[in-house]
């Protein structure tokens, strides 16, 4: 029996179960979704886009599945404290695949702010959902895209209505809690309009060491004038999978900044599609891996410039140590009629054993002829200069390579706008460099 049969009989056999768990407005394009998953199966490493991260073998893994979406026996608000200093965020969770419902602690929001469950949502404003679920994450061209919108019931809600702003960051926690292998099929949809702005953390956080399958989807649709930063931190274990799939719609003037980062993971693969759709949009785009022993971060991104005058920078770095393994594929579209547009996209890499192996794959595609675009991608070791030179002032040789490390991260880390979360990540980056993270203590936010 292929990998895929198991699924597709699960669906078939418990479809009406799914259906019941879930909102009308979600199950409207579930079964379309089913049948492009049936027709694709899962990704392989015979396709371009996944050459280098074979998703089927991923899902060969016996996972088990909470279709019945069972309450688990956690309150994260126990398990999870965070520690960075001054965050003063607006906490939620998800826990696997569920939206967590008995908030502790409730969060003063602006008036006519919705945040919460997105199953919820879905019955009680169907119209406003309906409007912007799955339009801009297609299922007929990602199948893992397909998959999630075929299984997932749950997952998370942002609407943030005309002109409003939230001052402070929104945290998104994704608890996995298990006592047997467990896969998460979640989806979170994220509308900010005209003039609103706001700032998500997603952080995954892992309870038990067992193995783990995530498979997320996010769209998020920027009206015009909107601001939106989205920032994801991954620090768990070594058997932990992570698929995450990132949409974003931005409208004219919009700005967008989207910064992810794999401290410690088993395998890693995040897809990032971003189609600038309005004159005078502006998007920074930056991602790094930090790897060791037999880590695969995988990170695969596309930025469409549609529109005229609209401005990208995009930057990903990889530190890879032992038998660890990064990729980076990142395509720049530019449209026949998108004149004037400035795009930047850079990719560089750090191996720090021979065994450590990077593959990059920086793209431009460009149809129109009054533009400003560039790319390059570098793949090295330290530098051998700056290593001797700071070995020459009395610094050790482990000490010397954790600060060039550091300093070769550290314009990734400068594009995090919320200053508490920037001066955490540059505290776990460094205990990264030094070892200290090699077991999953809980979220990387409260190491």
């Amino acid at each position: 029996m292929s990998v895929e049969q198991q699924y597709i009989d699960l669906f078939k056999q418990h479809k009406s179960l799914i259906f019941d768990k879930s909102s009308p407005v979600l199950n409207e394009v579930r079964e379309e979704a089913f049948a492009n998953f049936e027709r694709m199966g899962f990704p392989t490493d015979k396709q371009e886009d996944f050459l280098y991260t074979n998703l089927s073998k991923v899902f060969e893994q016996d996972y088990g599945m909470n279709l019945k979406g069972l309450d688990i026996p956690v309150d994260p608000y126990e398990v999870f404290h965070c520690g960075v200093p001054g965050i003063n965020s607006h906490l939620y969770f998800v826990v696997n695949d569920q939206f967590f419902h008995n908030q502790t602690y409730k969060s003063t929001l602006p008036e006519g702010v919705l945040i919460g469950s997105l199953k919820d949502y879905a019955n009680s404003h169907p119209e406003l959902v309906k409007k912007y679920y799955a339009k801009i994450a297609e299922t007929n061209k990602d199948s893992t895209v397909a998959f999630n919108t075929a299984f997932a019931e749950d997952g998370f809600f942002l609407y943030v209505p005309k002109g409003v702003i939230i001052e402070k960051p929104i945290q998104l926690i994704n608890v996995m809690r298990a006592d047997v292998n467990l896969m998460a099929n979640s989806r979170n949809l994220v509308i900010i309009e005209e003039g609103a702005q706001a700032k998500l953390l997603v952080c995954a956080h892992t309870m038990d060491y067992n193995n783990f399958l995530c498979n997320r989807v996010t769209e998020v649709y920027l009206g015009e004038n909107a601001h939106y930063e989205h920032y994801k931190l991954e620090n768990t274990h070594d058997k932990m999978v992570n698929i995450g799939s990132l949409y974003v719609d931005q409208q004219a003037k919009s700005s967008l900044v989207v910064n992810e980062v794999t401290l410690h993971n088993g395998l890693t693969r995040n897809n990032v599609t971003i189609t600038l759709n309005g004159e005078h949009a502006q998007t920074i785009l930056c991602g790094m891996g930090i790897g060791d022993k037999a880590e695969h971060i995988d990170n695969h991104t596309f930025i469409h410039h549609a529109k005229p005058n609209c401005t990208s920078k995009e930057l990903y770095k990889y530190v890879l140590n032992d038998s660890s393994k990064g990729a980076f594929a990142g395509k720049i579209l530019v449209a026949k009629d998108a004149q004037k547009t400035e795009a930047v996209q850079t990719n560089k890499n750090i191996c720090m054993t021979k065994e450590a192996r990077m593959q990059t794959k920086p793209q431009l595609e460009i149809y129109a002829d009054d533009v400003k675009c560039s790319h390059g991608a570098t793949v090295g070791q330290l530098d051998e200069e700056a290593l001797f030179y700071l070995r020459s002032r009395g610094i050790s040789e482990h000490e010397a390579k954790m600060l060039l490390m550091y300093a070769f991260v550290d314009d990734v880390i400068e594009n995090i706008n919320v200053q508490a979360l920037k001066d955490n990540i540059r505290m776990l980056v460094e205990k990264r460099f030094r070892g200290e993270l090699d077991d999953c203590k809980g979220c990387g936010s409260c190491s």
